[in-house]
């Protein structure tokens, strides 16, 4: 499991989330539309991730960064991805489709 935060770099607006599949669900943020939040803020950079063994704890951590002030985030974030990458910008997202087509 993985407790990520995507970011919009001028804004710095953030989303954060927890997945079993980081790369899968990094795609379906990056193909976000307009009608979502993601979408509508153009929130689709990669910026932060920790993996865990325990569903349990990915949880729990993704809870505890959600009530977080924006300094702290920024601060977790700068702690190990100081330029802000997107952490994803080099992977190989052919063949993957979005939740929608997934599950139409």
């Amino acid at each position: 499991m993985y407790t990520y935060i995507m970011a919009h770099m001028k804004n710095k607006l953030f989303y954060v989330g927890v997945t079993n599949n980081i790369k899968q669900r990094t795609f379906d943020h990056k193909q976000a539309t307009f009608e979502t939040h993601v979408g509508k803020y153009n929130i689709k950079q990669l910026v932060w991730y920790e993996h865990y063994d325990n569903p349990i704890e990915a949880i729990k951590r993704e809870k505890l960064i959600k009530k977080w002030k924006r300094v702290y985030k920024i601060n977790l974030i700068e702690s190990r991805n100081p330029e802000w990458n997107d952490l994803a910008a080099d992977w190989d997202f052919t063949g993957y489709v979005t939740s929608k087509e997934r599950f139409e």
